[in-house]
């Protein structure tokens, strides 16, 4: 715009549209911009596109640094909210992420599956016996934690997975959807199988856990024997109740489906493993076995219990056991093996 003096009128230059056909050098430079500044769908460049990227970040780096923390706080508050889960309800139970590695099929495969699936039961019915089985398995080979590796058998090597191998499921879960499998119980109810999950949805990538419980192991109830997947391997210990940390946000949950009726989790005839007995194990399998050791004579060997924690009498018992069954030497040393249980149970 040009003004000659306060009384000449204003005159306005309209932007003239380039000349598809001129060769002068002003309608060439307006077509080149023209093709700058246009959408790549629509032809323009792709460096343009980038170059206006790159400006847009620098006028916000620019902001940020004139305005100090304001941008950032700015930012923080336009985080956006989860929004309701799939099939309704609120989104205060789901997480913004899973906290392992996305529900999948065994070794890896698409499930078909997403994160909040309907619930669906084992693949097939386990008894709890079972359940401790499988999950002695991974204690035995110390199956190496991993968030994206999956162990022999098909299932994700972090904790999650080991609760879906030891469940029998068809597919690698997550501590936020473990629940969809199992029915909420309380810390009275526990038995050998059921699992304790926590969920973190402040930090749900290294905040929440699940660990199987695996009998307790005083009278009090305060602690018990967990089997977890954690770094650096699959653990069995004994552990305060809930947990080393967070012990308030546990919940116990039970498998459903699960087979076998709600005993103490060691009806079953199945031999729990070697060294589900012996210096140091505490467990409902050590109960177990001093009550069938008493039923089969060997009550003068308790001056008190039997209980889950092994000690001498338990091993004299046994021992005294294999003798009666005309075992000598190592098939008589007081530690029970296969066919030590299944005489019991016989």
């Amino acid at each position: 715009m040009t003004r000659t003096d306060h009384l000449s009128p204003l005159l306005e230059f309209d932007e003239v549209e380039p000349e598809e056909d001129c060769v002068c050098g002003g309608c060439s430079a307006r077509r080149r911009a023209r093709l700058h500044a246009a959408p790549v769908h629509e032809g323009g460049h792709a460096a343009a596109r980038s170059i206006r990227r790159r400006a847009a970040v620098l006028m916000a780096a620019v902001g940020t640094a004139i305005g100090g923390g304001t941008a950032a706080a700015g930012q923080a508050a336009a985080a956006p909210i989860p929004g309701p889960t799939p099939g309704g309800g609120s989104s205060a139970a789901q997480p913004p992420q899973t906290p392992q590695g996305e529900v999948s099929g065994l070794y890896g495969e698409a499930s078909g599956t997403r994160a909040f699936a309907a619930p669906r039961a084992a693949a097939q019915p386990l008894t709890r016996a079972q359940i401790i089985q499988r999950a002695q398995g991974w204690v035995d080979q110390q199956v190496p934690y991993s968030m994206g590796r999956y162990w022999s058998d098909g299932y994700r090597q972090d904790c999650s997975g080991f609760v879906s191998m030891a469940w029998g499921l068809g597919s690698s879960q997550t501590t936020w959807t473990l629940p969809n499998f199992a029915e909420r119980i309380g810390k009275a109810d526990l038995q050998p199988g059921d699992v304790l999950v926590y969920n973190n949805p402040a930090d749900p990538q290294a905040g929440s856990h699940v660990v199987i419980f695996g009998g307790w192991a005083d009278s009090s109830r305060t602690r018990y024997l967990a089997y977890e997947q954690t770094s650096p391997g699959t653990k069995k210990r004994d552990t305060p109740y809930a947990y080393w940390n967070n012990s308030g946000s546990y919940v116990p949950y039970r498998c459903t489906g699960l087979s076998g009726g709600s005993d103490d989790g060691t009806s079953a005839t199945a031999f729990p493993g070697a060294d589900t007995f012996g210096p140091g194990a505490n467990n409902a399998y050590v109960t177990k076995l001093g009550r069938l050791l008493v039923q089969r004579g060997g009550a003068r060997f308790y001056t008190e219990g039997p209980g889950p924690r092994w000690g001498e009498a338990d091993r004299k018992a046994t021992q005294a056991f294999q003798q009666a069954q005309g075992w000598r030497g190592a098939e008589a040393d007081g530690y029970p093996g296969p066919d030590t249980w299944r005489r019991l149970f016989s």
